[in-house]
């Protein structure tokens, strides 16, 4: 059941965000804008587990991108496509900053280091509240391939406070991959076809090993509807490695909205 008080939490989100895009519209000319996203998975996937059983996900974000810094704060929304994992709704809060670094060398870096508050208002802050740091580096020209893009991603996520529930939950996950831009002419965009590997290095208690998770093979594409939505449909297959962390392979897709104001 939610609590007045976390119902009273997601009203003043809501209101912070609501007061915020007059100013977003104002300060067009010092790049301050917004984004709203609205993204819907047939099979909700968190670093190879599946939090929502069999049922997918829908997820509502805002994300604020402060005047062309680099530095950005988002809030987000998300929950089960069906009934039966109420407590598992959650609030995200997010805070992030991206940047470049060695341009016009091979080894030129493209960095993004994100903060994310876990607040799942279902139930009591201290059972399930967590924290994430998340490290995205990619290296778009290392490779003689053109379009050819490794990347590594690391994922470090803990309780939300002391002596909570969770307490064991602490641990990495480092994920490894490839994406390509395939053009194709019927398209307006290219097809982005991408592979990656996952090691789980403690995430999740004594219950995960640590060992190779996961691997995920996907594809997809945006659509540009307006000069302000588009549209991006990902078809992805997850052949899992490790059954502490999923059992079986799953086949997912992923379609999201996008709308900048």
């Amino acid at each position: 059941m939610v609590t007045q008080m976390s119902k009273t939490r997601i009203l003043l989100s809501v209101a912070i965000l609501l007061s915020i895009l007059p100013l977003v519209q104002a300060e067009d000319s010092k790049k301050l804008g917004a984004t709203f996203d609205l993204t819907y998975m047939s099979r909700y996937l968190s670093k190879g587990t599946e939090p929502y059983g069999q049922q997918g996900g829908l997820f509502e974000t805002i994300d604020l991108d402060l005047w062309g810094t680099g530095f950005g704060v988002a809030v987000g929304h998300q929950a089960a496509t069906n009934s039966g994992y109420v407590d598992k709704q959650r609030l995200n809060y997010e805070a992030y900053y991206g940047n470049s670094i060695f341009n016009g060398e091979a080894y030129k870096t493209i960095y993004k280091i994100d903060w994310t508050y876990k607040n799942y208002y279902g139930r009591a802050r201290n059972i399930g509240n967590s924290q994430e740091w998340i490290f995205d580096f990619s290296w778009p020209d290392i490779l003689p391939v053109k379009n050819l893009v490794p990347y590594y991603i690391t994922h470090y996520e803990y309780p939300a406070g002391r002596n909570y529930k969770n307490a064991n939950m602490t641990g990495w996950v480092h994920r490894l991959g490839l994406y390509y831009k395939l053009s194709v002419p019927q398209l307006p965009d290219p097809l982005k076809l991408s592979a990656e590997i996952a090691y789980n290095d403690g995430l999740g208690g004594p219950s995960k090993d640590h060992d190779w998770a996961y691997a995920t093979l996907g594809i997809s594409t945006k659509f540009k509807i307006t000069n302000n939505l588009s549209l991006v449909p990902g078809l992805y297959h997850q052949l899992s490695m490790d059954d502490s962390v999923c059992k079986h392979d799953v086949t997912y897709c992923k379609i999201s909205m996008k709308y900048k104001f």
